[in-house]
């Protein structure tokens, strides 16, 4: 059997990851069978290319998009990273439109969807939560053993989507903030 493929008699769970924003979204599709991560596809849908467009017709780009997706790769669950408040109000409302048409079209395809945080992201790829762009770039191409690094959108989206994969797996099971130690044992 080729390296990366899944054999016929393993399940594999599809993960389509997302990483929403108003111009770009990423998405990022792997398959994880075991604890075995095999790359599907990723990229981005972009919505103004070509100059602004109205925010009504910014939202629809995304929420068609996210549908195109689901119909082509039909994962069974989406990972969506989840809003941080920045310090430009406008920006963070926006952002968090955006968020809502992605989480919009993976639920009108009946998909359900997990959320994650930028520092739950990091810290189940690199194994910091402050690491930067470039190394979660980095660890997502190792991860996935492609080629070259992917486009930045698209690398957060595929690490949304391996840390949905890790968490559910228990391959460093994302712990609860509220879990805290005692005698090395965790608590909840």
């Amino acid at each position: 059997m080729p390296p990366g493929a899944v054999s016929p008699n393993t399940v594999a769970t599809r993960i389509l990851g997302l990483d929403p924003g108003l111009r770009i979204t990423g998405f990022g599709i792997i398959d994880i069978s075991g604890s075995q991560l095999r790359y599907v596809a990723s990229g981005c849908i972009r919505t103004s290319e070509t100059g602004e467009r109205p925010l009504p017709d910014r939202l629809k780009t995304l929420l068609e998009g996210v549908r195109e997706i689901i119909a082509t790769y039909h994962p069974g669950i989406a990972a969506v990273e989840k809003v941080f408040v920045n310090v430009n109000p406008q920006s963070t409302l926006l952002l968090g439109q955006a968020r809502g048409a992605v989480i919009c079209g993976a639920v009108s395809c009946n998909l359900p969807v997990a959320e994650y945080t930028a520092l739950q992201i990091k810290q189940a790829v690199v194994g910091q939560g402050k690491a930067a762009k470039e190394q979660v770039q980095h660890m997502v191409k190792r991860l996935l053993t492609l080629s070259g690094e992917p486009q930045a959108d698209a690398a957060d989206a595929l690490a949304c989507a391996i840390c949905h994969a890790h968490g559910s797996t228990g391959l460093g099971a994302l712990t609860s903030p509220f879990s805290r130690r005692r005698g090395g044992r965790m608590l909840g």
